[in-house]
């Protein structure tokens, strides 16, 4: 009769354990949820009270209001391609240098053109022309009508540091007025890019995609710092502009496109700074050129001495060329250039940009390692730059354009117009020879060169540059140069080169 007494509290027990097992979940989870709700609670009374992040969005609305109105979206359509011609079109971005209507974009982007359009942030699209163009270093100036025009707030790209927050504006694959953000990487970088001879970018892990090219790049104050200008892909000797965002973007600093377009803007051409010194970069490279040079008389012992001897980051020098800004200044054979203006030397291009980016005249100050007497030393030297010389590619197009009774050429200027008593257009301008060698001229003497295979030219340095990347590419290239004579008849000259 009390066995069921003796069950009871079992069956109880069993119970409360078997609903346990089956609740027990349900309400730890419970008990978790309502702590998140509490946690979510507290964390957002936290952001509005605080408002860190909100900070940061306020601040960004603010960069984006400064920097938009200057940017623009160019479209250019053009022809090319020699006598069988070919129809393009391209797209990019740009940004207002000041009111009277100069634009600062990439030369790819506008190289080809025959008509520019830039549209402006708020819609309004004005007729664009190119005012000249600096191939070697990717820079371009187009004019469009002045007025009611918002200029870009610029920077100082020599105080830019890795680390830094950064924000690019563009149309990347045509998403108009498009921003994005992110760090300086680095500096002083070099991506080996076909058609660029002066390579010294910032780089930064902003979104950069076909589209920004051409677009300012800004510091957190939304002052212009740099010019989008590539997109590393990976892939060795990749062009400006191609690919896709694979977290390395490279831009032009603002040091280099100053001196660039106000030399357009003033005069039309650019003029570049020149030390007159044979360049080898730290590294493998200086073992094999010892191992090359050794029969260049002191190459090989001022080589073996920065091998055995040096530390560090810089550029050595392998030749100092007599007369030239660098022998003024006392610069050695086996010096290492490690700074210019104070600024840290990293590689052979970023130096060679460097120098370049200051004009004939200008003074640089050069922070020298040299070995003396066995025993290294650190000292500045100020030189006095000259104006760069042409390459031994470009004097052999030259040479080749005498020979083909081209004459003499400069670029055409309102001066030497008048001086010839001809209509000023922009383009190469056939002057007077006093060599009879060479034979009666191929074309009159105030003759201007418009175009080179369809593509316009505006300065003797980018019709010696074109020609030379022709003969980069073809073994036995032939060019289609057009233009007009004095009497305005036009012209179509093949001529092998």
């Amino acid at each position: 009769m009390n066995r069921p007494s003796h069950i009871l509290p079992a069956i109880l027990v069993g119970t409360t354990l078997i609903g346990t097992l089956f609740a027990g979940p349900r309400i730890v989870s419970s008990l978790s949820r309502a702590e998140v709700r509490s946690d979510v609670v507290k964390a957002a009374a936290r952001l509005e009270t605080v408002g860190v992040l909100e900070a940061i969005s306020a601040a960004q609305r603010d960069l984006a209001v400064v920097v938009e109105p200057s940017v623009v979206h160019v479209s250019s359509r053009g022809t090319f391609g020699g006598p069988r011609q070919f129809s393009m079109a391209s797209s990019g971005s740009g940004w207002i240098w000041d009111e009277a209507g100069h634009i600062v974009t990439n030369a790819h982007v506008v190289e080809r053109a025959d008509r520019i359009e830039v549209q402006l942030f708020d819609g309004e699209v004005r007729e664009g022309e190119v005012v000249g163009l600096d191939l070697r270093s990717d820079i371009a100036v187009v004019k469009v009508p002045a007025g009611d025009l918002i200029p870009a707030r610029r920077g100082d790209s020599r105080d830019v540091q890795q680390g830094d927050l950064v924000y690019a504006f563009g149309s990347p694959f045509d998403f108009r007025f498009s921003m994005s953000s992110g760090i300086v990487s680095g500096h002083g970088r070099s991506a080996g890019l076909e058609d660029i001879d002066f390579e010294n970018f910032i780089q930064v892990d902003a979104a950069i995609n076909p589209g920004n090219s051409g677009g300012p790049l800004s510091d957190v104050k939304g002052r212009v710092i740099g010019m989008n200008t590539a997109i590393a892909t990976g892939r060795p000797g990749g062009t400006t502009g191609q690919g896709q965002f694979a977290g390395i973007g490279l831009a032009i600093p603002l040091s280099q496109i100053t001196n660039v377009v106000e030399q357009v803007i003033e005069t039309g051409e650019v003029r570049k700074g020149y030390l007159g010194v044979g360049l080898l970069p730290i590294g493998p490279g200086l073992l094999r050129s010892l191992e090359a040079g050794g029969s260049v008389r002191g190459v090989g012992d001022a080589l073996r001495g920065i091998l055995e001897n040096y530390e560090g980051e810089g550029v050595a020098i392998n030749r100092v060329m007599e007369g030239s800004p660098a022998d003024r200044a006392g610069i050695e054979l086996g010096d290492i250039v490690e700074f210019v203006d104070g600024r840290r030397v990293r590689g052979l291009e970023q130096l060679q940009s460097m120098i370049s980016s200051g004009r004939p005249g200008d003074r640089v100050v050069l922070g020298v390692w040299r070995l003396d007497e066995d025993m290294p030393r650190r000292f500045e030297v100020e030189v006095v730059l000259d104006e760069m010389e042409q390459s031994i590619n470009r004097d052999r197009v030259a040479l080749g354009l005498r020979n083909r009774r081209l004459g003499s050429l400069a670029t055409s200027t309102p001066a030497r117009a008048e001086e010839l008593g001809v209509r000023h257009l922009r383009g190469v301008m056939v002057m007077p020879v006093e060599d009879d060698r060479l034979g009666d001229p191929l074309l009159p003497v105030g003759s201007v060169i418009e175009a080179v295979d369809g593509i316009r030219v505006g300065t003797l340095d980018e019709l010696y540059e074109r020609m030379d990347r022709r003969t980069r590419r073809e073994r036995q290239p032939t060019v289609l140069l057009e233009g007009v004579q004095p009497d305005g008849t036009g012209f179509r000259i093949e001529i092998p080169i």
